[in-house]
């Protein structure tokens, strides 16, 4: 394989710079992102910063350099100069659902950040199993659940957990998020270019952290203190851990199985996109990347699963080839084994760098509309609910236990709170969400039977409580089973009365 590495494309061309600043602004604040989330829900930092962050920065840090070596053999095999590696990192709608979703919600549960780590570990090798299998069987999959539903459920996620406690920082210190925020929106809306060709999401948090310095905001203290983090930091297995994880990851898996294939499905759809630019990469080993890397983080202790990222036909227009992602890859490792991740948080304040996951958010949403049929918008908007009522009832109960109350269902639902609905229609929100996506999309096309089978399927995940239950198991979620059994009823009634009318008008002659 390492034999004749000669020809091809060049390890570095002028254009892997440019591509360079971008793609390593990006990982890198998601890594922060990501890390920061973790110091806000009040994980210690011999955790965060002693096993979580080296850990992470493996699977990273591999992943771009495996990507590049991926490419400059494809490049020597078809005698290509100007082949382009995949981007990589962080998969961002994963780190707020494990830190604020799993993570915290076991630390509210058990009060032992040790036990709460390790379901998030435990979290992470599930995802990297199911985006192992995903590798090989997704394109099936794909097949039989719509994309506008895939994408709908993506998009409520992007609007709740992605850009919902962002834009709660944000307006926290308004004087400083919100002038990233305009920065980032003049610079990837607007398209207008930042002084000395910085990229707009670099300056954004520049000049954030330059206001929150200027006025006061930051801490020289902490500081002075993260400064006892750096030196060498290396990553440590973490498979006793795994015991204490899986005993706590039961009530996850319905948002843990969908979230998972929301990975392997985008990391397959950005290869497709690579494929249209004329680079056709062996699908199954390039997605099998981080699947195999999110199951090594796990393996040293890192919740978060990695990703393929979108935009390589964009890093390919600013002429970035291979460079960019071997050279982001080393940077994370150096930054991380160092031990300066705790360092640059000091430095630079968090409320500078969520602006661009709001932006993010915005973008999947925007998308989740932008790429679906006008005719099954009405689906994409349903899909958003399980999501948002998810979030608001992880609000709710944190609220509730913060503060020392009881949980009264009754009481709330006096007041117009119905928690406990809320609570049966969040559980395993994502895949619920495309779920009844589906149902109503061939509903709009009045396909009924074919809605009456998912709505089938549906009930009979219910019923199991692998979704709309607190619990797997024999009629957890019976009475919510029955109500898509009567909507199957009622779709099988509807495909035979005034039958003539089942053709949608966009297939008639």
């Amino acid at each position: 394989m390492f034999k004749n590495l000669k020809g091809g494309t060049p390890w570095w061309v002028k254009g892997d710079l440019n591509g360079f600043f971008g793609l390593f602004s990006n990982v890198l604040t998601n890594f922060l992102a990501a890390t920061g989330l973790l110091i806000i829900i009040g994980m210690p930092n011999d955790i965060v910063f002693g096993n979580i962050v080296p850990g992470t920065a493996v699977a990273v840090g591999l992943g771009g350099i495996i990507l590049a070596l991926q490419a400059k053999m494809y490049s020597i095999k078809h005698n290509k100069e100007n082949v382009t590696a995949m981007p990589y990192g962080l998969s961002v709608p994963h780190y707020f659902v494990v830190a604020f979703g799993v993570i915290g919600v076991v630390f509210v549960t058990t009060g032992d950040w040790q036990i709460a780590w390790a379901a998030g570990i435990a979290w992470n090798m599930i995802q990297g199993l199911i985006m192992g299998i995903g590798a090989f069987v997704g394109i099936y999959i794909k097949k039989y659940i719509p994309r506008a539903a895939m994408l709908g459920a993506l998009a409520g996620l992007a609007i709740t957990y992605i850009a919902m406690n962002p834009a709660g920082q944000v307006f926290t210190t308004p004087y400083i998020g919100l002038t990233s925020l305009a920065i980032i929106f003049v610079g990837w809306f607007a398209l207008k270019k930042m002084p000395f060709g910085i990229p707009a999401g670099a300056f954004a948090i520049m000049v954030g952290t330059i206001l929150a310095w200027l006025t006061g905001y930051m801490d020289p203290v902490a500081v002075g203190d993260s400064f006892s983090n750096v030196g060498l930091s290396l990553p440590h297995l973490a498979f006793n851990m795994l015991g204490k994880g899986f005993a706590q990851i039961l009530p996850f898996l319905p948002a843990a199985i969908p979230l998972a294939i929301y990975d392997f499905l985008e990391s397959l759809d950005n290869l497709e996109s690579a494929a249209v630019s004329g680079e056709e990469f062996n699908v199954p080993k390039s997605m099998m990347v981080p699947a195999g890397l999110t199951l090594l983080g796990s393996v040293l202790g890192s919740p978060f699963p990695t990703i393929i990222y979108i935009g390589h036909p964009g890093w390919k227009s600013t002429g970035a080839r291979i460079g960019y992602s071997w050279v982001t890859g080393v940077a994370i490792l150096l930054l991380a084994f160092l031990g300066v991740m705790n360092l640059i948080l000091s430095v630079i304040p968090l409320v500078a760098l969520l602006p661009i996951l709001m932006f993010i958010g915005m973008v999947i949403v925007t998308q989740a509309f932008a790429t679906t049929e006008k005719r099954h918008m009405p689906a994409v908007a349903l899909s958003f609910i399980p999501l948002i009522a998810g979030f608001v009832t992880l609000q709710i109960k944190n609220a509730i236990n913060a503060t020392g109350g009881t949980l009264d269902y009754g009481a709330l639902s006096n007041t117009g709170i119905p928690l406990l609905g809320w609570e049966r229609l969040a559980a395993g929100d994502i895949l619920v969400g495309m779920l009844i996506a589906s149902i109503v999309i061939f509903i709009i096309d009045r396909k009924y039977l074919t809605s009456a089978i998912y709505a089938l399927i549906t009930a009979a995940l219910a019923f199991f409580g692998l979704i709309h239950a607190p619990s797997i198991g024999f009629a957890t979620g019976w009475e919510v089973a029955l109500g898509y059994v009567s909507m199957a009823v009622v779709l099988v009634l509807m495909n035979f009365y005034r039958s003539h009318e089942n053709v949608h008008p966009s297939e008639e002659s």
